[in-house]
């Protein structure tokens, strides 16, 4: 045979050998990474940002690195000074849970990509994974606008029809962004607190969220402080949501983009849920504390100080 021929030959045969071999691999290589057979065994599949092959040695991918972001707040901004007894009473005698979820826009869910993001949703994923075999539903009662005496209307309707043991009661946000004064607003707040204690439910408050919106209002402070201490003088809980958004940002430095909407205002669907999670904390903790001591305080709240 002709030699030049033979050479022609020889190459074909290894430039077809080698074409094999490569496609054994990808074949080997996605395979794995689906987690279906490979080198890591039928069903595993391969860690994060690496794929397995048939060879021993992981190949890099080049796939760039999903940002991992932590949902931390200290642990003072995320603990009820007062246990949920009627919470914990319910979920002792293994009966459903029941928990409305009253407010305005942030409660309804602005700003999320669905209903399912909305912080109420959220926290109903993780009760009940706290809470597994139990029965827990979170009603959202949130609408778009309203202010406090907004939400007191829709009191009979929207909250004491459900029967709830605990009310989780978002305000003061709205009020701050039309720049109505702080007075009356306590006054307001006061009665519906009253309101909601005297239905036989856990009350526990949400002041505003730390977002530019609201930061660039002179009242949000003073709106802040106020629920605070007539959540102190009420002797309900406070979620401290300003509190624990100002640290994402001013010490964890979190830009403002990464936990609000586009709009400045409202949260995002990292920030509800970060919320559900440390809310879901607190509630847990304040339902289960030992009955010996919620009992103590309990009769050492029934004390009111005097209102000014």
């Amino acid at each position: 045979m002709n030699p030049n021929k033979q050479m022609k030959i020889a190459r074909r045969g290894r430039v077809a050998a080698a074409s094999a071999v490569f496609a054994a691999l990808q074949f080997a290589a996605v395979h794995t990474a689906t987690g279906q057979v490979g080198a890591l065994g039928p069903g595993l599949a391969a860690p994060a940002g690496r794929m397995a092959v048939t060879a021993a040695t992981p190949i890099e991918t080049p796939q760039p690195a999903v940002p991992v972001r932590a949902c931390t707040a200290p642990a003072e901004f995320v603990h009820f000074e007062r246990p949920l007894l009627h919470t914990m009473r319910r979920l002792d005698s293994g009966q459903p849970l029941t928990i409305v979820a009253i407010g305005s826009s942030s409660t309804a869910g602005a700003g999320a990509s669905s209903p399912e993001a909305s912080y109420p949703s959220r926290l109903a994923v993780e009760l009940r994974a706290r809470f597994p075999g139990r029965e827990i539903a979170v009603i959202n009662r949130g609408v778009n606008g309203e202010e406090t005496d907004d939400m007191m209307a829709r009191f009979a309707s929207d909250v004491m029809a459900a029967h709830p043991q605990l009310v989780l009661w978002q305000i003061g946000t709205n009020s701050v962004l039309r720049d109505y004064p702080l007075s009356p607003h306590g006054a307001q707040l006061r009665e519906g607190i009253e309101e909601l204690k005297n239905s036989g439910a856990d009350v526990v408050l949400i002041d505003p969220q730390f977002a530019p919106a609201v930061l660039a209002k002179t009242e949000a402070p003073g709106m802040v402080e106020q629920i605070a201490l007539t959540a102190k003088e009420e002797n309900v809980n406070l979620f401290r949501r300003f509190a624990v958004m100002r640290d994402w940002h001013e010490v964890q430095h979190l830009s403002f983009d990464k936990f609000v909407s586009p709009d400045r205002l409202h949260m995002n669907d990292w920030s509800y849920a970060c919320v559900a999670k440390l809310l879901g904390m607190a509630i847990a903790e304040a339902a289960t504390r030992p009955i010996a001591a919620a009992a103590v305080h309990e009769s050492s709240a029934s004390a009111k100080p005097a209102v000014p």
